[in-house]
């Protein structure tokens, strides 16, 4: 699974591929852009993209509350709302990502699987977060965002919460003392942060880990040969 920054960087790249008409290949290998663009509204699909994870400050809601949905996994979204496009387009890029670090043996370095894989997501938002140009609108829309339909019960409050979240850990390239705040709010943190972020600084400081992780925002959208 990737962090919100990463996830918003990989919208980014889905949206490049609308606007130049460039094929896309699902994760069977068909070619589909499958959202008409006239009909896609970014700002919702952006806000959906980030939702899933909202879990993380509620305990009441499950995993497959927000992450077993939209069977199958593909980038069709026919008869989706923007922000169900952006929540579906979250879980594909999960199973993509998580293919693509498998491919390149992401995995068989040493810490990087360590502490259900928190510290490489994590290190992974601060090597993307350059690829996206607009934080700050983003953040002051994250910071008011509209109450979207739903089909899992969580509060106004705990929806505005998550978002205001997002809206200041993206404030600016995550660095320690941001990746705390954020991580702190997490109420399912496999270890304590100090854990963590020892773990960020080993990674961070593993050549190839640090190629790789790169990788992914480039190889999780692109055209087709």
């Amino acid at each position: 699974m990737a962090s919100q920054i990463s996830h918003i960087v990989y919208a980014k790249k889905y949206f490049e591929a609308l606007e130049t008409g460039s094929l896309v290949k699902n994760s069977n290998g068909e070619e589909k852009i499958s959202y008409p663009l006239g009909k896609l509204n970014k700002d919702e699909f952006l806000l959906g993209c980030v939702f899933p994870d909202i879990r993380r400050i509620d305990e009441n809601v499950k995993r497959k509350d927000t992450h077993m949905k939209f069977l199958p996994l593909n980038l069709d979204f026919s008869g989706l709302t923007s922000f169900q496009a952006g929540w579906k387009f979250h879980l594909w890029c999960d199973m993509k990502r998580e293919k693509i670090l498998n491919d390149l043996g992401f995995y068989k370095l040493q810490n990087t699987s360590d502490l259900y894989n928190f510290p490489s997501k994590i290190l992974e938002d601060e090597f993307s977060y350059g690829e996206y140009n607009n934080w700050e609108k983003l953040k002051n829309y994250f910071n008011n965002p509209p109450f979207l339909g739903m089909d899992i019960s969580i509060s106004r409050e705990t929806y505005n919460l998550w978002y205001a979240m997002i809206a200041r850990y993206i404030e600016n390239n995550p660095n320690e003392k941001s990746m705390r705040i954020f991580l702190s709010k997490n109420s399912h943190l496999p270890a304590s942060l100090d854990e963590i972020m020892k773990k960020i600084i080993l990674i961070k400081q593993d050549k190839k880990a640090v190629e790789l992780l790169k990788k992914i925002s480039q190889k999780i959208i692109y055209p087709a040969e």
